[in-house]
């Protein structure tokens, strides 16, 4: 068995290694035995997306950690930061999600979270999977009256929507908003409109008709045009895409442009230090994000700080230093005074405040930021060899930074969750950048293509 773990969770193809009951239950079994740190009796929580295989993987998750003693809490379809405030609000040992975010519906994922509602650190995801690896699990087995239970939580989903109400100052309304929201067909279909609706807004849901297979089929945060169409269409204030999981929130505002999760940093950095709540005056986010967001928080004396991709090593910084705002280019906003993770609806709750505290359309705050040119291609591979072991490839990546010399940036980095190489460059100029990207994207392609 090969490595498990990739930069968010277990991820793969479901019902394929290592996506599969077989490992699933094991996978259970891992996660059962190390969050047993206490007397008493535990309990783990586990929530889905829309998927069809979703209720595969749940049984075989409930069957693995059931069998190590330890009893489950089912919430059905809920976001993914849902179950981090869940795993809070129950005082759960930890949290499951099955999902896998914005990847197409045959994908599947498993993500963790501990107690605290933070996603594991790379050292608890090592000790499972050697766990599961060397076989050492298979030794561990409670006796039959010790066997944990399964309980469904019918409440849940209303737990999390007075939740996130409540991160909303009292007394402040969305009345007269008239808002679009895509949700993709996926876990936050019935949740993000009616939180919108509750604080007053006029809500035009869209793709909230799952089937188990039509999660971000042509839909959601990786396909803005579908909301800025109907954000046009129906001349509403603003837009909201929701990937698959619902910690994801890519915005469009009353004009149709698209504001991604650089932009939504920008203007609510830019806020919260107007009101003196800005921690330390920094932004923590990856090497992805473009460096129009630098130039704004630098000339706001806002200091900004990079992490490697993904939204928990974003978070991992965040909490190591006290900071309160963090995220992704993607759209995923760690707003840390509400959640401890992603949160989609909150960071959308988050921008709707704004626009309503100083009364201005999306369209004028969103010029605090200007997006240099950059270029995003994606190359599938078929092994993911260290770029600086294959010359040709190595050569482009030279070439291309010493035609930018200084005033742009490449990135090139294999994806933790396909297996897929991204290339990332970034400059003044949109030819040139765009030019570059393409011949390194090429040099990939053809070295390590299929």
């Amino acid at each position: 068995m090969g490595k498990l773990f990739g930069t968010d969770g277990v991820r793969g193809v479901a019902n394929e290694e290592p996506m599969t009951p077989e490992t699933v239950v094991k996978l259970g079994r891992a996660a059962a035995y190390l969050f047993k740190t206490k007397p008493g009796r535990h309990k783990i929580v586990i929530g889905k997306d829309t998927r069809l295989h979703g209720y595969m993987l749940e049984c075989a998750l409930t069957s693995g950690i059931c069998s190590m003693g330890v009893d489950v809490l089912l919430v059905g379809p809920m976001p993914t930061p849902g179950i981090a405030f869940i795993t809070r609000s129950l005082r759960a040992d930890a949290g499951i999600v099955i999902s896998a975010s914005h990847n197409p519906f045959e994908d599947n994922g498993i993500k963790f979270f501990s107690g605290e509602g933070c996603k594991l650190p790379d050292e608890m995801e090592q000790r499972m999977e050697a766990l599961i690896v060397n076989g050492e699990i298979e030794k561990l087995r409670p006796l039959a009256a010790e066997i944990g239970k399964a309980y469904r939580i019918n409440d849940a989903a209303g737990r999390y929507i007075e939740f996130v109400k409540g991160t909303v100052p009292k007394g402040l309304s969305f009345h007269g908003l008239k808002v679009v929201v895509d949700c993709g067909h996926g876990a936050t279909y019935k949740i993000s409109p009616a939180i919108l609706r509750e604080l007053g807004a006029v809500v035009i849901p869209m793709n909230i008709q799952p089937n188990g297979v039509n999660i971000n089929d042509r839909c959601g945060s990786l396909y803005p045009e579908v909301v800025q169409a109907a954000v046009l269409k129906h001349k509403a204030d603003v837009g909201i895409s929701h990937d698959g999981d619902g910690d994801r929130a890519i915005l469009v505002d009353e004009t149709g442009a698209v504001l991604d999760g650089d932009h939504i940093l920008a203007l609510c950095a830019l806020d919260l230090k107007s009101r003196n709540l800005l921690r330390s005056n920094t932004v923590v986010a990856t090497v992805m994000s473009n460096i129009g967001l630098e130039l704004c928080l630098k000339e706001a004396e806002i200091k900004l700080v990079r992490t490697a991709v993904g939204d928990r090593y974003v978070l991992e910084e965040m909490l190591r230093n006290g900071y309160n705002l963090g995220g992704e280019q993607s759209g995923h906003c760690v707003f840390l005074d509400h959640n401890t993770t992603g949160d989609g609806v909150v960071t959308a709750l988050e921008v709707l405040s704004l626009m309503v505290r100083r009364q201005e359309p999306l369209s004028q705050l969103r010029r605090c930021m200007t997006v240099c040119p950059q270029v995003l291609l994606n190359v599938r591979v078929t092994a993911k060899q260290d770029f600086g072991s294959v010359p040709a490839i190595q050569a482009a990546i030279t070439e291309a930074e010493g035609q930018l010399n200084g005033s742009g940036r490449v990135l090139v980095r294999y994806s933790g969750t396909e297996a897929v190489a991204r290339v990332m460059v970034e400059g003044q100029d949109a030819e040139q950048v765009g030019r570059l990207a393409k011949s390194i994207a090429e040099a990939i392609e053809k070295e390590l293509g299929h």
